[in-house]
């Protein structure tokens, strides 16, 4: 089963255009970490308040990238959101890329490029699976009557996806004309892992202001 992050990570994929539009790649490491955050929190291995977070005392999680995610939150003293998703989010694709290369998800260009968007030109083996993806993202917005019967993991990547305005879930004219329900989704996110999607938002804007925000 995929994790939260390599499922963010899919869910920014064009499939009709077969890659990465630029505009879905700036702040994409940060939601990536942001995925692997509110992973910890649904299984119960940070604590979370008052706007900031604090690694719990138990094992580690399996995956790897969880695992150095989780184990850069303070232990003791709760800290705030933003240092977790910020300073380190130009590092985040690469280990997630690498996982999905590794399970047969994508696939890696054949030849290096200098170019800084380089790394990013992979192919999806299966882009039916975007598709689902995508739509269980579309789904939590554009058709559950109720944001409480949203399942946590179709929740997640509809209000993640939203903070970093990703194209392939969103449009900018879908973003306005569901304002209220977009609204809703986030305060039920928030009342499960209360600060991050602010701290996510704020991370987001910070780095496309500055023309930042691109992943290795």
């Amino acid at each position: 089963m995929q994790t939260l992050p390599q499922r963010l990570y899919l869910l920014c994929y064009t499939v009709d255009k077969s890659k990465f539009e630029a505009v879905d790649l700036q702040g994409r490491g940060q939601l990536l970490r942001a995925g692997a955050l509110a992973e910890l929190a649904f299984t119960g291995l940070l604590g979370t308040g008052e706007g900031k977070v604090v690694r719990l005392d138990a094992p580690p999680p399996a995956d790897p990238f969880l695992a150095d995610v989780w184990r850069d939150l303070p232990p003791d003293k709760p800290a705030k959101w933003l240092e977790f998703l910020h300073a380190k989010a130009h590092t985040a694709e690469r280990p997630v890329r690498d996982q999905l290369v590794a399970a047969g998800a994508v696939t890696p260009p054949a030849k290096r490029t200098w170019s800084p968007l380089g790394s990013h030109k992979v192919t999806v083996n299966d882009p039916e699976s975007v598709l689902a993806l995508q739509r269980r993202a579309r789904t939590a917005v554009l058709a559950y009557p109720d944001p409480a019967a949203v399942p946590p993991d179709e929740l997640a990547m509809a209000v993640l996806a939203t903070e970093c305005e990703v194209t392939t879930v969103l449009t900018g004219k879908e973003r306005r004309e569901h304002k209220r329900t977009l609204k809703a989704l986030a305060a039920r996110f928030d009342d499960a892992v209360p600060g991050l999607r602010r701290a996510l938002r704020d991370s987001f804007l910070s780095s496309r202001g500055t023309g930042g925000g691109w992943g290795r």
